[in-house]
């Protein structure tokens, strides 16, 4: 299932494609391939989340809440994919350091500092992005935070979510580009 840009649910057979151009490419185990726009993308199982936009509409994804009500969404940092956790939680972007060196990133280069964690102070390493992608939505230099742990998922925090205009419409959440 695909939530595309005209913010309907599709069910589709491989090779089928939605009305405004989500062509669904293969599905294995518990991952479906689509391609958007030329590019293909992995969703994992739960992940019933991409929209599409028209280039005269302002970027906007919507993301449909898995059965836990939390948004987990594809995306690349650097052009390195990466799952989100979407976080209002979390300061900014947070990886691992594991996910910072896939996405080229020398974190050790970046500010050194502290985070208050559930888990309790961890050290920090504070880094900009030259690039971060969901979905439709792309920035530039958006503050991140590395952290040494390993981490189930990259927390898309506030350094990117300040940038967007959010709306919870049921278990769903439309994040539409501000600026």
């Amino acid at each position: 299932m695909i939530v595309t840009g005209d913010d309907r649910l599709h069910t589709l057979r491989v090779g089928q494609l939605t009305p405004d151009g989500v062509r669904l490419i293969s599905v294995r185990g518990d991952s479906a391939v689509v391609e958007i726009d030329g590019k293909r993308q992995t969703l994992a199982l739960g992940q019933r989340v991409v929209s599409k936009s028209s280039p005269d509409e302002r970027a906007r994804i919507v993301i449909e809440g898995d059965s836990r009500g939390h948004f987990v969404v594809p995306g690349t940092v650097n052009g390195a994919s990466m799952r989100f956790l979407v976080d209002t939680g979390a300061t900014a972007v947070s990886l691992s350091a594991a996910d910072a060196q896939r996405a080229g990133i020398d974190y050790k280069k970046g500010l050194r500092g502290q985070s208050n964690t559930a888990n309790g102070i961890a050290p920090i390493w504070i880094v900009k992005l030259n690039s971060i992608r969901v979905g439709g939505i792309e920035l530039s230099g958006v503050d991140a935070a590395v952290h040494e742990s390993e981490m189930p998922f990259v927390l898309l925090g506030m350094s990117f979510l300040n940038r967007m205009q959010m709306t919870r419409d049921g278990s769903r959440l439309v994040l539409e580009r501000r600026y």
